[in-house]
């Protein structure tokens, strides 16, 4: 029997491992990321006249955030807004919950509002290509976005009235419409430059 064991474990020694990149297949760039570093980039340097690379403004991270009012009457109101937010994103919800007590809302501090997502890196350019490229011209009647809606340091807010111009929502199973805010940040030091950014990666702007 000791024999047995200690062949079985010569065995497993003399096998070779496999490679890293053979266990962990290598994750593809999203299509958006590898156009702003040869494309987007080179014309914002061009554009505002930039002498440092780094000084090219970038995406940041995307904030989403769906607010449940019902939330605070009762709380299973917030699973379906969590698990849809998690549909659209690709990343697990965080609740958010008030900051203070409104006494005319019948809000009390701490009580869960709502749910949130930040994503960043990948799944940031993931969800911008798919906002831009999918979800938005999915809107009925859509003729662009506002220019207006950045907040003088070089971010964008845009708002959403419901969830279903998300193709990975589930018309069906939908009991409720829910509408969401997204902050785009990004590194930019004024909305003029931000707004090039933007335009340049994609983003509908109305004429």
């Amino acid at each position: 029997m000791a024999k047995e064991k200690r062949d079985k474990k010569a065995e497993k020694q003399e096998q070779p491992k496999a490679p890293e990149q053979a266990r962990h297949s290598a994750k593809e760039t999203p299509r958006l990321r590898t156009k702003f570093g040869k494309e987007v980039a080179p014309a914002l340097m061009k554009e505002f006249e930039f002498d440092n690379p780094m000084a090219v403004p970038r995406l940041h991270k995307i904030v989403v955030n769906m607010g449940v009012g019902e939330a605070t009457q009762n709380a299973k109101v917030l699973d379906p807004a969590v698990n849809e937010l998690g549909q659209v994103t690709g990343q697990k919800p965080v609740i958010t919950r008030a900051k203070k007590s409104i006494a005319a809302f019948k809000v009390r501090a701490g009580m869960p509002i709502g749910a949130m997502v930040t994503l960043r890196g990948d799944r940031m350019y993931e969800f911008f290509d798919r906002l831009v490229n999918v979800v938005l011209p999915r809107v009925r009647d859509f003729r662009g976005v506002s220019t207006k809606s950045f907040d003088g340091r070089g971010n964008y807010t845009l708002g959403l009235r419901d969830q279903l111009i998300f193709p990975e929502i589930d018309y069906a199973k939908v009991d409720k419409l829910k509408g969401m805010n997204v902050t785009i940040v990004t590194t930019a030091r004024t909305d003029d430059q931000a707004r090039a950014l933007l335009r340049q990666l994609g983003m509908p702007f109305r004429a």
